[in-house]
């Protein structure tokens, strides 16, 4: 028995749960030479590929198969990754679900919420101002809430992949995982628990992570640039705050310039469709923000691919 609620051993418990669920992504092999003082290829996870485009429906069914839902439905609010995986979830189970996004989510996300049949609004400038008219809308109706990423649930869901790429890749040295709210980030930490370097990137118009580990605690931080509708909360989770300190890092900043090159690149070289957030660990790589030791074994979590950014027809 354990009294740790984000224990491996829940982790697990939850990977069983939610796997006829979720997709064992794949992985993609990028040469090593193409990136300065590495000597052996990039492993990149393909998480962007898993359902609703993102790893947020880890998360989501983690929300919906271990927690009693009000006959009212649920509620997330998002930038727009984690309503999409929300609102798909909902429908698989056949839940209501009304997701609140900010204006500045992205078309692209915008649209995949509506696929799925959720009531969407859209209001307010950034995540922050979704998640008070979310709260207000579950004091109203009574309706169940999912966190994004500063709930128990959510974290045991985002720590299953933490487990996949373990369970594929035991051989690997580092793994850089963008981090926006944090549980991401927290999930995976819970599982390596230090076994693993885990390297945290941010953009450097949303420092969240940065600016908490400078002051000891989660402080208000700037919500700006190319990814702010995926990697800019107000605040680093209070839950994923400790495990982030405490398991990953060094932080690695990278620009907006960074993210960019790095989806161009993606592209050129993979023929892989990142959205800013998404590509934002692989930035930290090949911007050489982040550079590696002789030897080391890197792995890049490419975590969503909810962009507009490529069109057809």
């Amino acid at each position: 028995m354990t009294t740790d609620p984000l224990a491996p051993a829940e982790i697990a418990r939850v990977a069983e749960l939610i796997a006829p669920h979720v997709r064992h992504t794949p992985w993609l092999e990028l040469d090593a030479a193409g990136f300065e003082g590495l000597d052996h290829p990039v492993a990149l996870k393909l998480e962007l590929l898993q359902h609703s485009g993102s790893f947020k429906v880890r998360g989501a069914f983690a929300n919906l198969l271990t927690r009693e839902i009000s006959a009212a439905g649920v509620v997330a609010a998002s930038g727009g990754n984690h309503g999409a995986a929300v609102a798909y979830a909902a429908q698989k189970l056949g839940i209501p679900a009304s997701i609140f996004v900010p204006e500045v989510a992205s078309p692209a996300k915008l649209d995949r919420i509506r696929s799925y049949g959720a009531r969407l609004v859209v209001g307010g400038a950034r995540y922050s101002d979704a998640l008070e008219a979310s709260r207000a809308f579950v004091a109203e109706s009574g309706a169940t809430e999912i966190h994004a990423y500063d709930q128990l649930e959510t974290l045991l869901g985002q720590g299953t992949l933490g487990r996949e790429i373990a369970g594929d890749r035991p051989d690997f040295d580092t793994l850089l995982v963008a981090v926006g709210g944090g549980g991401l980030i927290g999930g995976i930490s819970a599982w390596f628990q230090g076994a693993k370097k885990i390297v945290p990137v941010e953009p450097e118009g949303a420092p969240s992570l940065a600016m908490a580990l400078a002051a000891g605690h989660p402080v208000d931080a700037p919500t700006e640039g190319v990814a702010a509708d995926s990697l800019a909360p107000r605040q680093i989770g209070q839950m994923t705050f400790p495990l982030a300190r405490d398991h990953a890092g060094p932080v690695v900043l990278v620009s907006d310039d960074d993210i960019r090159a790095a989806q161009a690149r993606l592209w050129s070289e993979a023929r892989v469709v990142a959205e800013p957030g998404g590509a934002a660990a692989f930035a930290a790589l090949a911007s050489g923000k982040y550079r590696p030791a002789k030897g080391e074994r890197v792995a890049v979590l490419v975590c969503g691919a909810n962009t507009d950014a490529v069109r057809f027809g």
